[in-house]
């Protein structure tokens, strides 16, 4: 066994809640419902507050570096089947897990569930701990067991705590997302195969696995079993059927946890694993990819214009900012994916504002329904201005988080895969759209005698809101140390899959913003990749990024500045040169 300090964070991290589930679990009922409610919720507090230390204290020591793999635990744990208790973090991963960390605690502040507070404590912390073990095991079958084990505690709370139509929901959401991991399995136990045949080594190692040599068909094959799982958990469009019902039968946590924990472990198993271990295949299938992802931006705007339910209004734009995660992913260049990355922290901490503000409207008013909301800005204007403040971030707006990770997203795309960037555009001016629309027709007008009665938040909920809000404002207006953590590692990702496929970015990429060559560059934003290592049949679109582009186009606008000053071709401190390995 090794580890990577003397103290095994990531272990402790994930077994945790896990041990704190089995005590709230155990709980006596002879207690009475009230010390038992008590004793419940101070375990459930106890048990997220230490994970949320846990996941600070990791964020605090994690040092980019060359991007690589830090806070390593490496155990045998079925050496005989080629299993072990592999985990660790990079810049990828780190920022989940903090955001993961930090909104569990709140859920559990912010809704307090008066029904049998055991149970539910109890299913949210093995949930928290199962969502925390999938962003950090770099074992393939330590992630499929994590990775699976969310669908049980989602499956009991929203079946359990839900609303009216919530054993539909639950059932929808089990079936769905449990048949596409069975194609997940069945991709794993492949390329476990694969590499034995290979090297006589049978192994679920991510880091081992990554240089397995696939063919193309291989390659495509499992990337579409890999990716089955990823599009139904995400959910990618058209994979998202089942979310709409499940995000508005769910209890407000419930809500919480599936879009802003949950719908990551998607798009993260894109970005770690079909990147890492079929790049070829993603290469050639991105021009599909990238279409489901403008597709579900549109899709998802343009229902929820339709949607006069606040709660179902909140999921399908959520549909449609998982597609600008898929389409910076996709795009393959190194802004891009850093976009992608950092909008999946953003849109967590964005959406699980807007759940709870929605869940806080239900308890004063026992709807979501728009045209039953009338002028709660009047009686309640706090509980306004915190909607504003998450409705303006899911638009994008510039000084809030919602903004860097589209920015990124965006220009990234544009140099790489022009028209769907274009495209993509509708889908802010759209989400500007709805949103105001929601925010006026529920908060603007003369309220009603009923909504003139309404509750302002109280200091508690306040207290529960702040820091998503805080948290909101400092990523918008100062995202240079997050970016400066991501980026190296999505260098090394981008730069593998270089390698594997022996293409390379369009010049205006590596140039910048009006650096030397641009001008020269600007016929290659939309041309093909033209050098190929042997070997590699399939041409791929132009994209992708060198180390410290990223930096090099933010800087342009002030939300980074690392590689600003540096010489062409020479990264900031906090973004070295590619030359490590990839893991």
């Amino acid at each position: 066994m090794t580890h990577d300090g003397a103290f095994p964070f990531l272990t402790v991290l994930v077994l945790l809640p896990a041990g704190a589930a089995l005590v709230a679990a155990v709980v006596p009922r002879s207690l009475g419902d009230r010390r038992q409610r008590m004793v419940v919720e101070g375990v459930g507090l106890a048990a997220t507050g230490a994970s949320l230390a846990l996941a600070v204290t990791i964020a605090v020591r994690y040092r980019a570096g060359d991007g690589s793999y830090r806070l390593v635990s490496d155990h045998q744990w079925a050496p005989t089947l080629g299993i072990g208790w592999h985990l660790g973090v990079d810049g990828i991963s780190v920022f989940l897990v903090l955001m993961s960390a930090v909104l569990f605690p709140l859920v559990l502040l912010a809704h307090r569930e008066r029904r049998d507070p055991r149970a539910f404590v109890a299913w949210l912390l093995l949930l928290e701990a199962a969502c925390l073990g999938s962003f950090v095991a770099l074992d393939l079958v330590l992630f499929f067991l994590f990775f699976e084990l969310t669908l049980v505690p989602v499956y009991f709370i929203v079946a359990g705590w839900g609303f009216t139509r919530r054993a539909y929901a639950a059932m929808k959401f089990f079936l769905y997302t449990f048949l596409g991991s069975a194609f997940l399995l069945v991709g794993i136990v492949a390329v476990a195969f694969i590499h034995e045949h290979q090297t006589g080594v049978f192994t679920f190692d991510l880091v081992t696995l990554t240089h397995t040599h696939l063919g193309l068909g291989s390659q495509v094959l499992l990337f579409l079993a890999f990716t089955a799982a990823f599009a139904v958990k995400a959910p990618i469009f058209p994979f998202h059927t089942w979310s709409p019902d499940a995000y508005a039968e769910a209890p407000v946590g419930g809500s919480v946890i599936l879009a802003a924990v949950m719908a990551k472990l998607g798009t993260y198993g894109i970005v770690r694993f079909d990147l890492s271990l079929f790049p070829r295949a993603v290469v050639d299938l991105a021009p599909l990819l990238l279409t489901l992802g403008v597709v579900g931006i549109l899709y998802g705007a343009v229902v929820a214009c339709a949607t006069r339910d606040l709660k179902r209004l909140v999921a399908y734009s959520s549909l449609a900012h998982l597609g600008f995660i898929v389409l910076g992913t996709f795009a393959l260049t190194t802004q891009a994916v850093t976009g992608s990355v950092i909008q999946m922290v953003n849109h967590g901490l964005v959406i699980a504002l807007l759940f709870i503000v929605i869940g806080w409207i239900y308890e004063r008013r026992k709807t979501w329904q728009t045209s039953e909301l009338r002028g709660l800005q009047r009686p309640a204007p706090i509980l306004a201005g915190v909607f504003m403040v998450a409705l303006l971030a899911t638009i994008g707006l510039p000084g809030l988080n919602g903004f860097v990770g589209e920015f990124l997203i965006l220009i990234g795309t544009f140099v790489s895969h022009r028209w769907w960037a274009v495209v993509a555009t509708g889908g802010v001016v759209l989400a500007a759209i709805y949103m105001l629309w929601a925010y006026q027709q529920a908060f603007h007008h003369e309220p009603d005698p009923a909504n003139a009665q309404t509750p302002d938040i109280s200091w508690r909920e306040g207290a529960v809101v702040a820091p998503l809000v805080v948290l909101i404002v400092f990523l918008g207006v100062y995202p240079k140390p997050v970016l400066d953590r991501i980026t190296p590692s999505v260098n090394l990702l981008v730069r593998h899959v270089d390698q594997a496929t022996g293409s390379h970015q369009p010049a205006v990429a590596t140039a910048g913003s009006g650096g030397p060559g641009t001008a020269a560059a600007a016929g290659a934003v939309t041309g093909t990749t033209r050098t190929r290592h042997p070997g590699v049949v399939a041409e791929a679109p132009t994209r992708r990024t060198r180390p410290g582009a990223v930096v090099g186009w933010t800087a342009a606008v002030g939300v980074a500045s690392v590689a600003a000053a540096s010489p062409a071709g020479h990264a900031g401190p906090e973004t070295p040169a590619v030359g490590g390995r990839l893991s």
